[in-house]
């Protein structure tokens, strides 16, 4: 049975889409399109396991012209929760994959050696890559695949998942993530904090069954079929147990100093709303494209899936000894706790953050010259659809000319982080208002809101071929919420 057709099954025997879908609630009201996957085995206590942080991976040779990985794609056991052994998918057998760091303009090559049962295809997302290396999601096989990234694009927080056609969340949900961090001179030169100072933060939501295996529609045979299904997962699978860098809801200890908290929901559904408790700023120098223009303070922040949140926070404004809790405000009972963080003595810190960090070009939508809509809903037992057509890797939605800027509406009816490949974007309003506070900035990924219409403006520039635009609820992804845009390397239609 195909993926599509099993999540069909599933859809036409719970709530349809066409009048409703299941959504978790928060404390801020409607905050996912999904339903919840109950674990089958008792949840963790919660802060009692270290934050673990992915190793950085060492290139296994360096040239004049170029960093070289290797990675492994390999069935693992791991201990996610304590006292359980858990088979994953991992990069190199881990959990998050290794976390690789690069320069802007020097070449990275990774090669992926795939032992995995089926074939996958790696995306690196946020990253301006020719199309050949870009992972199109048919773009996919085993064995032995080199990815060229050659990386012209400012410092900033990407990521690595698995991108194959149809099975993208039950990819992810296995554990096919990592980091990949591209830093420069302009932010070097900010002295930002650094060293065990500065701490990736990938947030996902699992489910797990009674043997303590990853529980998920597609892996569970009492989901594949009507007689079993107890919700609609098309919507989106939501976990009910919290993992950061793969520990669930674990503590870490810090200085009394100001750290850079680089945050990514990779969850395949759930949006977040995290704040700190005891109260503190969550103070953004970055988004998903790099760094802002200057600094803005926030009481808290919405990140939908695919979504980064690059911070400093300043634990030296607590007393030694405290407790601080990131939490999610959009989450019920144990969803709405993170980690927490366990405050050391006050440390010396140089950094003074300024108000300027980096110039940020902003797009005037008066230059596009083109303006598009995309509408992203749901076509009932049929999925997920953008303009009422369903993925087709031979359609094309749109062909911009390379160095052109347009202008996308995108309508939505439920929750779609809509996200783009090859360039980053600005959001230039939300229905009739500008921007939304967590709008700034150079964007890969927009948080669509139920009945919303948001217009981002692009310039298409990089590399001319075939990319795709997908909803990053990775359900929808996997139920034919894709289209495909092709860059023309000249202005000629």
């Amino acid at each position: 049975m195909s993926r599509r057709t099993f999540l069909g099954a599933a859809l036409a025997t719970g709530v349809g889409l066409g009048v409703g879908v299941p959504f978790a609630l928060g404390a801020g009201g409607s905050a996912s399109t999904g339903a919840v996957l109950p674990s089958r085995l008792p949840l963790p206590a919660g802060f009692t396991a270290p934050l673990p942080v992915p190793p950085v991976l060492s290139p296994v040779r360096t040239d004049a012209h170029a960093d070289y990985y290797e990675i492994t794609q390999t069935r693992a056991t791991v201990s996610l929760l304590p006292g359980v052994r858990t088979e994953i998918w991992g990069y190199n057998g881990i959990f998050p994959g290794p976390t690789i760091e690069s320069r802007r303009g020097r070449t990275c090559v990774v090669t992926h050696a795939n032992l995995l049962p089926v074939p996958t295809v790696v995306h690196l997302h946020g990253g301006r890559t020719p199309p050949d290396s870009d992972g199109y999601p048919t773009d996919f096989g085993m064995g032995r695949r080199a990815y060229t990234y050659p990386l012209d694009q400012r410092a900033a927080t990407l990521w690595y998942h698995d991108h194959r056609m149809d099975f993208t969340g039950p990819s992810v949900w296995r554990g096919l993530a990592g980091f990949h961090l591209v830093r420069d001179d302009e932010e070097d030169a900010l002295g930002l904090p650094s060293g065990a100072r500065e701490i990736p933060l990938m947030i996902t939501d699992r489910s797990f069954d009674a043997d303590g295996s990853l529980r998920y529609p597609s892996l569970d045979p009492a989901l594949r079929h009507p007689p079993g299904v107890t919700g609609d997962y098309v919507a989106g699978v939501l976990g009910d147990v919290l993992l950061v860098n793969g520990a669930p809801w674990p503590v870490a200890t810090v200085e009394g100093a100001q750290y850079r908290l680089r945050i990514l929901n990779a969850c395949n559904a759930r949006r977040l709303d995290l704040r700190l408790d005891p109260a503190a700023s969550l103070t953004q120098i970055g988004t998903d494209g790099g760094l802002l223009a200057g600094p803005v303070r926030h009481e808290h922040f919405e990140l939908a899936p695919a979504q980064r949140l690059d911070a400093i926070v300043d634990f030296s404004s607590y007393r030694t000894g405290t407790v601080v809790s990131l939490v999610n405000d959009f989450g019920e009972g144990r969803m709405a706790e993170v980690l927490r963080f366990r405050v050391g003595d006050r440390a010396p810190d140089q950094f003074r953050l300024p108000d300027r960090l980096s110039t940020i070009e902003n797009l005037d939508p008066s230059h596009a010259v083109a303006t598009r809509t995309l509408r992203f809903q749901s076509a009932g037992a049929d999925g997920w659809r953008i303009n009422g057509e369903p993925f087709s890797p031979d359609a094309v939605a749109a062909t911009p000319a390379l160095g052109t800027v347009e202008i996308w509406r995108l309508v939505s009816d439920f929750h779609h982080p809509v996200h783009l490949h090859l360039n980053p974007f600005q959001v230039q309003r939300r229905g009739l208002s500008g921007p939304g506070p967590f709008d700034a900035g150079w964007k890969d990924t927009v948080d669509l809101r139920p009945a919303e219409e948001v217009a981002i403006a692009i310039r298409f520039d990089g590399y001319p071929g075939k990319y795709v635009f997908h909803c990053h609820n990775l359900e929808h992804e996997d139920m034919a919420m894709m289209g495909n845009f092709v860059v023309r390397s000249s202005s000629v239609s």
